[in-house]
């Protein structure tokens, strides 16, 4: 039987209308589907004057020997009456400045406030890094920063061992912060090129981290990232539980196309009994969706 994302494109597709021309005339042009309205923010990423905020601490890591002579920016949000001898559970961004926006698609530490707050999922230390960039010019936006797609699309343990032996640890020694080794508490979150870097994380290293969010991600051949539905496959399970977001209308360029890469991945994951969520849009390469939808994300990622 088909699966519900492949029976959901084949629906777009038998939807679309081409209009016959008359003869010896052009070909009319292709009529598609009226757009969809726009997913919208509910309460949950909104600011509630009664829910106390957390603390966001801001530095900069120029110290990496696993990938050398990079600069980066990384935020570390601390929940409001967090005791810091406390063992806490973590949750890693990348592209972190995009999930900070306070007027933004994700609106992460609202988010947090009010879900830790309503005791929906547990107190965590949130990490939000961005991709490191090599020279003394760096680019207006983040997202171009000119290390970033060898960080995030290379399959390999690179990325998990610089959580692990750089970021963590100093995020613990400068905040002074007991975050839990656990990795049943520890998950990790990312869009497009960094969505398939949360799912390398986890793949590479389940004994660190075993939960994962990735929206509109990049399983295409960026770096080889097309793959991982074949590696899932014929891989003994491991111990992942994983939440996916992606939109119908997604990119399709050189690399692939980001929505059949994310349905393959869907099939392997469910042939194979994984722990996951597959939820599908109608939208394109934006974080519209996915940040309307984090919250019961979140919920879903942490339900235990």
């Amino acid at each position: 039987m088909l699966n519900s994302s492949l029976r959901l494109l084949l629906l777009f597709s038998a939807l679309t209308i081409t209009v016959t021309a008359q003869e010896n005339q052009n070909p009319s042009p292709v009529l598609s589907l009226p757009e969809m309205p726009e997913p919208v923010l509910g309460p949950d990423s909104m600011v509630k004057p009664d829910v106390p905020k957390g603390v966001l601490t801001t530095f900069t890591w120029d110290q990496s020997k696993i990938f050398p002579d990079t600069k980066r920016q990384v935020s570390v949000y601390t929940p409001a009456n967090h005791d810091p001898k406390k063992e806490t559970a973590v949750m890693v961004f990348q592209d972190g400045h995009s999930y900070l926006n306070l007027t933004g698609e994700f609106r992460v530490t609202t988010v947090l406030d009010n879900l830790i707050h309503a005791k929906e999922i547990p107190p965590l230390i949130a990490i939000f890094i961005d991709p490191g960039h090599k020279g003394d010019t760096k680019p207006e936006s983040p997202w171009r920063n000119n290390n970033r797609s060898f960080e995030y699309d290379t399959l390999s343990p690179d990325y998990a061992q610089f959580l692990l032996e750089e970021i963590l640890p100093e995020v613990s020694k400068t905040l002074r912060l007991k975050l839990t080794t656990d990795p049943e508490q520890r998950a990790i979150c990312g869009a497009s090129s960094g969505g398939i870097c949360a799912w390398t994380v986890a793949w590479q290293r389940p004994d660190a981290f075993r939960k994962v969010v990735s929206s509109i991600g990049s399983f295409t051949n960026i770096r080889g990232g097309d793959a991982y539905p074949g590696m899932i496959r014929k891989t003994e399970n491991k111990p992942i539980r994983a939440f996916f977001q992606e939109g119908i209308n997604d990119l399709d360029n050189q690399h692939g196309s980001w929505p059949l890469g994310n349905m393959q991945m869907q099939a392997a994951l469910k042939f194979k009994n994984y722990d996951h969520q597959f939820v599908w849009g109608h939208g394109t390469h934006n974080g519209k969706h996915a940040g309307a939808i984090f919250p019961d994300a979140l919920r879903w990622l942490w339900r235990e």
